[in-house]
């Protein structure tokens, strides 16, 4: 099992007791992934398709408790991928139909569908309990997670930009900074940032996945973290070994030309306690000299020899 479809599982078994936040939920699934039929003679029925069996159990759920109405359950086999199957729940009574879209604010008084996920507007969704029942419905409608072990995705999928805006609103309201981007003929509502989404999760009330992300996100910042370190580490070696190797070139080339002798004897000292001890760091080496000397003062007796043998070869190129 995807770890989308272990969130959507948890999440279908977390029905909240208050009947506010079950018909914001409802109204959410009904949304993104429902249907309204209205027949010529103005009959109504409704109902979802989804591929996912906690989704159709989760509203099926919800019609129960909410409207107390039992719907239909009809399971479909895809003919070409045999493991597939679509489950349908519908509410076929005109009358069941209707008080389930108006007390989702699906329904205006003119008998048109109509819906308004507006944070101000809609009263379904006025309280912080129903927004967060509203969002885990909408996961569960058109919702994806990728694997936190790979990279954090979170996307819900809507039909139009209008609703894509009106679910970014919604997430809003919770600090979440939600975006929008067309794919194909969707409004994709995703979020990339891993705090993000375990603030996702926390607002869902998916306790058990927001622990086994908050888990993956911990080893993978101790990784990152320990790797950066390393990095840096290797970066260090990598360049005091340059310039040990750089150091020891100067000195034998003052050495080749000029002998070491010519120096002054500070730089001398320097110079053959450099060529004693390739690996040395500076400290190691101002611990070397007589009387010892401090980093700074190596470095800049180094630094002395260095143009020393730059000016050698300018004077003397051939060599």
């Amino acid at each position: 099992m995807s770890f989308s479809s272990h969130v959507k599982e948890e999440l279908s078994r977390q029905v909240s007791p208050a009947r506010h936040c079950q018909i914001a939920e409802t109204a959410a699934i009904l949304s993104l992934c429902g249907k309204v039929h209205i027949t010529e003679d103005n009959q109504y029925m409704i109902r979802i398709h989804t591929e996912n069996v906690a989704v159709a159990r989760k509203y099926f759920t919800l019609l129960k408790k909410a409207f107390n109405i039992r719907a239909d359950v009809a399971i479909r086999r895809n003919a070409f991928l045999k493991k597939n199957r679509t489950y349908t729940v519908a509410v076929r009574r005109s009358r069941d139909a209707v008080r389930v879209l108006q007390a989702a604010r699906l329904l205006g008084d003119d008998g048109d569908v109509c819906e308004n996920m507006s944070v101000v507007k809609n009263l379904i969704i006025q309280n912080s309990c129903c927004r967060r029942a509203f969002v885990r419905g909408a996961f569960l409608a058109a919702g994806s997670l990728s694997d936190p072990e790979k990279f954090y995705h979170f996307e819900i999928t809507c039909a139009s930009m209008r609703k894509a805006k009106q679910l970014q609103g919604l997430m809003a309201s919770f600090d979440i900074e939600a975006r929008i981007v067309l794919r194909k003929r969707y409004f994709v509502v995703y979020v990339k940032e891993g705090s993000q989404i375990a603030e996702l999760l926390q607002i869902m009330e998916a306790p058990v996945a927001l622990m086994e992300l908050e888990n993956i996100r911990i080893v993978k910042e101790m990784r990152n973290s320990v790797n950066r370190q390393v990095n840096c580490e290797t970066a260090n070696i990598n360049k005091t070994v340059s310039a040990a190797v750089k150091q020891m070139e100067d000195i034998r080339y003052i050495q080749d030309t000029i002998g070491l002798e010519s120096l002054p004897e500070n730089l001398q000292e320097m110079a053959r306690v450099r060529l004693e001890r390739p690996e040395a760091t500076l400290k190691e080496l101002g611990e070397a000299l007589e009387p010892p000397v401090g980093k700074s003062g190596v470095n800049h007796r180094l630094r002395k020899l260095s143009l020393m043998a730059e000016d050698l070869r300018e004077k003397f190129p051939e060599q």
